[in-house]
């Protein structure tokens, strides 16, 4: 299991800083794509698995698309969930696939019943090649689906019950559906079981363009999501919690300074659950 602490998503200018041993990194994130198929990549993951806990985070699965799973897809990632035996698994909840076409966008779900059932089948079909618990991430959207007819926190919670899988918690997401959508993040997160489903937090960074709010990663977390984590700790106790920050990435100090700030909401969590 990932440590309860404040991990960082890795991304290239700092991965010879993680190879060294930095002592400020408590765990890392990496995307499972980036290290498919053996080879340099693979050996660097097996060298980052062998320092410090480590979560695969796939981008590419498509758990939502309507064709069947890629076999390839999902035996690459089963070979590499048994190369390096990762502290955590996880994957978007999203659509980015269809008729043998990929797109790099994680795009929404609808939120129905029938969608809930398609997307349950196929969470269990690849915990059932991991041999273990698979993690789903919310995403952000900028539009919703006219048939949705399940809350975001609802669907969610649905799908841990019907597999057992756990939720990666996007709270930045969350807030991003606020503000794009008007949906409420908190009851969100009210309506998902406030223990032994949430795993993993996120959190991130956005900008604002044409009207709408991007999921970036390219900014510091923002006042109202560290609200938000506060209150998603308070429900669900101290979770490992990563900072994503993957575009105009800065220097890694900066980035261990989000991570610190983070630490210390966990801490204080832990005591206040000590007490």
């Amino acid at each position: 299991m990932l440590p309860c602490s404040a991990g960082i998503g890795l991304r290239a200018p700092h991965v010879r800083a993680a190879l060294d041993g930095h002592p400020a990194i408590r765990w890392i994130e990496i995307h499972s794509e980036n290290v498919f198929g053996g080879g340099p990549a693979g050996q660097l993951a097996r060298e980052l698995a062998a320092r410090y806990p480590l979560s695969l985070h796939g981008v590419g699965m498509g758990l939502g698309a309507v064709e069947p799973l890629d076999a390839e897809h999902l035996r690459a990632l089963t070979t590499l969930v048994r190369a390096v035996r990762p502290a955590a698994v996880s994957e978007h909840l999203s659509f980015n696939r269809a008729h043998g076409k990929v797109v790099n966008d994680l795009l929404p779900l609808p939120y129905t019943e029938e969608c809930l059932a398609h997307v349950a089948q196929r969470v269990q079909q690849v915990q059932d090649a991991l041999g273990q618990r698979l993690l789903v991430e919310n995403v952000s959207a900028c539009l919703a689906c006219p048939d949705d007819d399940i809350g975001e926190g609802e669907f969610l919670a649905e799908l841990a019950a019907r597999t057992g899988c756990g939720v990666l918690l996007d709270v930045n997401n969350l807030y991003v559906n606020q503000l794009n959508l008007g949906r409420d993040a908190r009851a969100a997160m009210q309506a998902l079981p406030a223990r032994g489903v949430v795993a993993e937090i996120h959190l991130a960074g956005f900008i604002r363009r044409d009207g709408l709010v991007i999921d970036s990663h390219s900014q510091p977390v923002c006042e109202a999501v560290w609200g938000l984590y506060q209150e998603a700790l308070t429900r669900f106790g101290p979770t490992p919690t990563l900072i994503e920050w993957d575009l105009d990435i800065p220097p890694l100090d900066t980035l261990l300074a989000e991570a610190a700030r983070a630490q210390r909401v966990l801490d204080a969590c832990v005591v206040k659950e000590a007490a």
